[in-house]
């Protein structure tokens, strides 16, 4: 696989278009932004930037293709069969798609298969066959009244993704309201937009109609604005950060009042008591849990909680991995963590880290930039022993950068988990299962792990509590998102 790996590595990308209405236009503007690969710093291509009339143009093209109903109006069947086709198509270009989206963002190639074509494909087969078995409901009523409830399409749907796994969080929402009937408008981030380009070509391959798949890349300060502030989308869907999911609500209420949901990472509690039943594999999981993909991960493990006992053998046994992890070229299938997305987000990572020393967080290790010479963006994987109330313990890093905390008892590991703003994903490592089910309903957060982190899949949803979100991916109650409730009241 290597040799085809490196085969796709040399292949030119050539420069993007707008997607819209089923065709590849330019932004009318002819503006177009660089795209720069974190491997070696080198500009791999461009992308259009869209302003606010490509944006309208996307959408009025949305709007007519649900208005015209050979998509909204299909029998659930005929959607799955295209849906189904979409998900074929990926699996055949899984490589192809891996290469070119580790290309884009710097995600290691073995997760990027996995997690990104991967999970993409499974995700549309998921919906497609999901479809045509969700039903309406008949209400109790008195034998002189029907009461029916419809589930209908909402209408036209924008999704705005992030750079860290493009294919798979866009497909988490664009699959399930595709299934459901609706046209979609799809904002890929700025730093990872080439592999949701290409799955609108793979869609259009399999027969979705003109206008139900449109594609606008741009900056979110120009795109993203003009996404969030159009008065012709019904539901706005996004994964990215707090500051910019308030500025989508803002936007929201200064249109139309279109329904936002967010998705805006966490600071994740990984919670690791004395009788957990393998404190090896809990080690490597949790190592795994926050440096895969160089931290850039919304559900990473990034504050490890570890009972005092076993805090400073269970510290080094982490700190081991981290120190032993193979960093570099993405595209090696040896490598373990990639590179991190960008300079800008490089020179945060190394912030939060010098910043950390400044407060009196002890380095045990990494903390340094490294591989600078490829003209890459690498950076060592990063362990800190912190206090709970230190910046690199409160704030979203999304870098690889671990905070080891020791607590004494459930009940201060409970209050040291809860305190932060956010409230995405969790793990408890127990040999007790008593006080598994103490700790997953003690957190506040919408995922716990229980002796394990990561690997739920797309049967059980995701979606967080307080700061990080109102809206869930994943699951048939991804559909919640994407349908209107219509009640016929009949008299008998």
């Amino acid at each position: 696989m290597q040799d085809q790996i490196d085969r796709l590595r040399a292949v030119a990308v050539p420069e993007q278009k707008l997607f819209i209405g089923g065709n590849w236009r330019p932004a009318r503007s002819g503006v177009s932004l660089d795209v720069i690969s974190p491997i070696d710093g080198s500009r791999l291509t461009t992308i259009a930037a869209a302003d606010h009339g490509d944006v309208d143009a996307a959408v009025g093209a949305a709007r007519k293709a649900f208005e015209k109903g050979s998509w909204s109006k299909a029998a659930p069947a005929e959607r799955k069969k295209v849906l189904l086709r979409i998900a074929e198509l990926i699996e055949r270009d899984a490589l192809q798609l891996a290469v070119l989206g580790v290309r884009d963002n710097g995600t290691e190639i073995g997760m990027a298969l996995k997690a990104e074509p991967g999970s993409a494909a499974g995700t549309f087969r998921y919906y497609a066959e999901a479809i045509d078995k969700v039903y309406g409901e008949i209400a109790p009523t008195p034998e002189n009244v029907l009461g029916l409830i419809h589930r209908e399409p909402v209408g036209v749907v924008a999704a705005i993704v992030p750079w860290n796994f493009p294919m798979m969080i866009g497909a988490w929402k664009i699959a399930p309201a595709l299934a459901a009937g609706n046209s979609v408008v799809l904002k890929p981030a700025e730093g990872a937009s080439l592999t949701l380009l290409r799955l609108a070509e793979l869609a259009a391959a399999a027969g979705l109609p003109e206008g139900v798949l449109n594609v606008v890349t741009g900056l979110g300060a120009q795109t993203g604005e003009a996404i969030g502030l159009h008065d012709d989308i019904d539901v706005l869907a996004f994964t990215g950060s707090a500051g910019i999911g308030r500025r989508l609500l803002e936007y929201a209420a200064r249109s139309n009042l279109k329904r936002v949901y967010l998705e805006l990472g966490g600071k994740s509690p990984n919670i690791v008591f004395a009788d957990a039943p393998d404190l090896d594999q809990a080690a490597k999981l949790s190592a795994s849990g926050i440096f895969r993909n160089s931290g850039q991960v919304c559900v990473a493990g990034s504050r490890l909680l570890v009972e005092r006992s076993i805090h400073e053998e269970f510290a080094e046994k982490v700190s081991s991995i981290a120190a032993k992890m193979r960093v570099g070229d993405p595209l090696l299938l040896s490598t373990e963590a990639g590179a991190v997305s960008s300079v800008v987000q490089l020179k945060k990572d190394l912030g939060y880290a010098e910043q950390a020393l400044a407060e009196g967080a002890a380095l045990r290790t990494g903390g340094k930039r490294i591989l600078e010479e490829t003209g890459g963006f690498y950076m060592q994987p990063t362990v800190f022993d912190v206090a709970h109330d230190m910046t690199l313990a409160r704030e979203e890093v999304f870098g690889p950068i671990l905070s080891i905390i020791p607590f004494d008892d459930e009940a201060e590991a409970l209050k040291i988990a809860n305190a932060t703003s956010y409230g995405l994903a969790s793990a408890v490592w127990t040999g007790n299962l008593s006080r598994a089910h103490r700790m997953i309903r003690g957190i506040q957060a919408g995922l716990v792990h229980v002796n394990t982190y990561g690997g739920a899949d797309g049967t059980v949803p995701l979606g967080g509590v307080k700061q990080s979100g109102n809206g869930h991916d994943k699951s048939l109650h991804a559909f919640d998102k994407y349908t209107d409730l219509k009640t016929a009241w009949i008299q008998l």
